[in-house]
C-alpha cells in the first residue's frame, strides 16, 4: 500500500482573497491574522483558519456522498475538481467512498496537479455504529488505511447518537440505538488528535446543547460542527452559538442537494431565481455565497465539471443589503433528520429526541 509522504507540521496556507473583514464574524475575524494571510497557494478558494491552532480550511469542498456509490464517478469528480482548484474533499466512512478519494488524491498528486499532500484537507467522519469510545481511534485508523494517507486535516463525529458495533450502514434499527457515552467517544478523538491522526477534530448535526454537553467535558474544543445549512435552513441560532464559542460552522446540503422527496427548496426558491437572474448568477451561487458571507464554509457535490467551476466562482462578488433581506424572508424547512437515518419500524429504548430540536 502507497501511503502519501507529508511532514507532520501544520503548514499554513491561504488563498489571496478572504472574506471581507465587515462581513466576517467577531472569533472568525480575530484568527486570520495578517501574517497567516501573508501565504498563499495556487488554490481559487479562500480559506477560513479554524480551530485553536487556526488550521486553514477550505471555503468551498467536495462533497463525496453519493447513493447509489459509482466509483468512477467519485474518482472523476474528485480528479476534476482537483484541477479546478478545489483543495477540500469530503468523505465519511459511512460513504465507502474513502479508498476512491485516496487514489484519485494519489493520482492528482502523481500528475502534478498538486503538489503534495500538504495542498489537501481531507475530512472523514466517525459513523452511528463507531460512535464508541474503544471504537473511535480503529475506525479513523481504517478510513487512513481506505485513504492511503498518514493523517486527515478533520475528523468529524458524524452524528451524536450511537448504535450497536457493526459495519458503517444506514438505514439503521431503532432498537439498536444504544446510549452515547459522549464523553468516552470525544476523549478518543482527542486522542487521534493527539497521536498526530487528525490535525483537528469536530462534530457534524450537533445542537446547540449537545454543543453545550460537549463543550463541559472537552478538554480539546470541537473546531467544527458540520452541519444542514442553506437559505431554506439558515440556522441562525446555531450560527451564533458557534461564533460565540469559536466553533467555525460548515454547511452540508448547501444546494438543498440532500433531497428526501422530488422538491428541492434551494433550487425551486423564487426568490433566489429573482435574486439570480437580476445579478447574472445562477441559483446555486446565490446560495453558496450567502453561506459563505454568514462566515461558513461548505460542502457541495457535483459530477458536472461546469458546475463544479461555477460553485467556486463565488469569492470576486458579493449579494446586496436588499439581497441578504429578501434572503432572510425565506420560510425555512429542515430536511435531514436523524428519523431519516432508521428504519420507520421498530422502536428505541433510548430518547433520541433532543438529536433533532428544530433551532431557528
Amino acid at each position: 500500500m502507497h501511503i502519501l509522504n507529508f511532514s507532520a507540521a501544520y503548514t499554513i496556507y491561504t488563498a489571496p482573497a478572504m472574506l471581507d473583514k465587515h462581513r466576517q464574524p467577531r472569533k472568525q475575524q480575530a484568527m486570520s491574522s495578517p501574517a497567516a494571510r501573508s501565504i498563499t497557494c495556487s488554490s481559487k478558494v479562500p480559506e477560513f483558519l479554524v480551530g485553536n491552532i487556526g488550521q486553514p480550511m477550505p471555503a468551498v469542498g467536495l462533497g463525496t456522498a453519493s447513493h447509489p456509490f459509482v466509483a468512477e464517478d467519485v474518482r472523476t469528480a474528485v480528479l476534476t475538481a482537483l484541477e479546478l482548484g478545489y483543495r477540500h474533499i469530503d468523505t465519511a466512512a459511512l460513504y465507502a467512498s474513502e479508498r476512491v478519494v485516496g487514489e484519485a488524491m494519489a493520482e492528482a498528486v502523481q500528475r502534478g496537479v498538486v503538489v503534495s499532500r500538504e495542498e489537501l484537507f481531507v475530512t472523514s467522519k466517525v459513523w452511528c455504529t463507531q460512535c464508541h469510545p474503544e471504537l473511535v481511534l480503529p475506525s479513523l485508523k481504517e478510513s487512513l488505511m481506505n485513504l492511503q494517507m498518514e493523517y486527515v486535516d478533520l475528523y468529524l463525529i458524524h452524528w451524536p447518537m450511537a448504535v450497536k458495533p457493526s459495519k458503517p450502514h444506514f438505514p439503521m434499527k431503532r432498537e439498536d440505538i444504544v446510549p452515547m457515552d459522549l464523553s468516552g467517544v470525544w476523549q478518543a478523538m482527542e486522542e487521534c488528535h493527539r497521536l498526530g491522526l487528525a490535525k483537528i477534530i469536530g462534530v457534524s448535526n450537533f445542537t446547540t446543547k449537545k454543543l453545550l454537553e460537549l463543550l463541559a467535558i472537552a478538554k480539546i474544543p470541537p473546531a467544527v460542527n458540520q452541519v444542514e445549512l442553506n437559505p431554506t435552513w439558515q440556522q441562525k441560532k446555531l450560527i451564533e452559538f458557534c461564533i460565540d464559542k469559536g466553533i467555525h460552522v460548515a454547511a452540508y446540503s448547501p444546494l438543498g442537494g440532500q433531497r428526501i422527496s422530488k422538491m428541492n427548496p434551494v433550487r425551486q426558491s423564487d426568490i433566489l431565481e429573482e435574486i439570480g437572474k437580476a445579478r447574472g448568477k445562477s441559483v446555486a451561487q446565490i446560495s453558496l455565497r450567502w453561506i459563505y458571507e454568514q462566515g461558513a464554509s461548505m460542502v457541495v457535490k457535483s459530477l458536472k465539471r461546469e458546475r463544479l467551476k461555477e460553485n467556486i466562482e463565488i469569492f470576486d462578488w458579493e449579494l446586496s443589503d436588499e439581497d441578504r433581506f429578501k434572503i432572510g424572508q425565506i420560510a425555512q424547512r429542515k430536511l435531514i433528520t436523524v428519523q431519516n437515518l432508521l428504519c420507520p419500524e421498530g422502536i428505541s429504548s433510548v430518547d433520541i429526541s433532543d438529536v433533532d430540536v428544530l433551532e431557528i
